[in-house]
């Protein structure tokens, strides 16, 4: 088969499917409105908890994702193995239909939740949101924003943290809608709240889209994800490995 004709079959067929769903291109695509998510990135986070909800935002017809911190640049994940730009500063960001907090290790997370500067920043943009939401240790940030009411999630070694400091119930559930603020349970648990985040955005019929785009069909080969069945000593392990691997 022609190689010149089957790039420019694939090409039209992306077109044709970009139309589909009404998107444009070129200049076309940069006009069409939709969701503005924003994903904060502070010293520390866990990578996942910030790349994988915005694989699956990102897809959302007209919408736009961007990674923004205290500063503009590259920002490191709790191993300091990765880093991951972050594209806007909080200083250049006033308005977001979304707002995304990740977690962390310790480290990280403490420092966000007693920097002024992320926490006013927080409050000032969940005035206007839509949707207020955080992965994994993220709903703690939230908490020392003052944003947490009546129940949340957060990651499972630190929901008696969660209960004692802010004064809300853990609830042990992937993700946990109060009002306009969704937490999510730890890491992973992130792309969950991402496809709930689609259906409110977009419909439910889109966000099944999507989840086929990505093939996100889950079935791990071990049943130890659920901190609620694992053993004390499992549970040692997986906090050991936690430590030790974050910097």
């Amino acid at each position: 088969m022609d190689s010149a004709k089957t790039t420019r079959r694939t090409v039209l067929a992306g077109v044709a499917a970009a139309a589909a769903f009404g998107l444009g291109t070129g200049t076309a695509q940069a006009e069409t409105k939709g969701p503005k998510i924003g994903i904060l990135l502070y010293d520390g986070f866990s990578l996942l908890d910030p790349t994988g909800p915005a694989e699956v935002l990102a897809r959302l017809p007209g919408a736009t994702v961007t990674m923004i911190a205290q500063e503009r640049g590259p920002v490191r994940t709790d191993t300091r193995d990765v880093a991951v730009l972050a594209e806007r500063s909080v200083a250049e960001v006033h308005r977001l239909d979304v707002l995304l907090v990740p977690g962390a290790g310790n480290r990280g997370t403490v420092a966000a939740m007693e920097n002024p500067v992320l926490l006013d920043w927080i409050r000032r943009i969940h005035r206007h949101t839509t949707w207020t939401t955080s992965v994994c240790t993220g709903s703690l940030i939230l908490g020392a924003a003052g944003l947490l009411r009546e129940r949340a999630t957060t990651y499972w070694a630190s929901a008696d943290y969660l209960e004692k400091t802010f004064g809300v119930r853990y609830v042990p559930e992937r993700y946990v809608q109060v009002g306009k603020v969704v937490t999510a349970a730890g890491v992973s648990a992130g792309i969950d709240l991402a496809f709930h985040l689609a259906s409110l955005l977009a419909g439910e019929e889109i966000a099944r889209g999507i989840q086929l785009a990505v093939e996100y069909d889950p079935q791990p080969p071990f049943d130890s994800g659920d901190a609620a069945a694992a053993s004390p000593e499992l549970k040692a392990l997986a906090l050991k490995l936690l430590a030790e691997s974050q910097v």
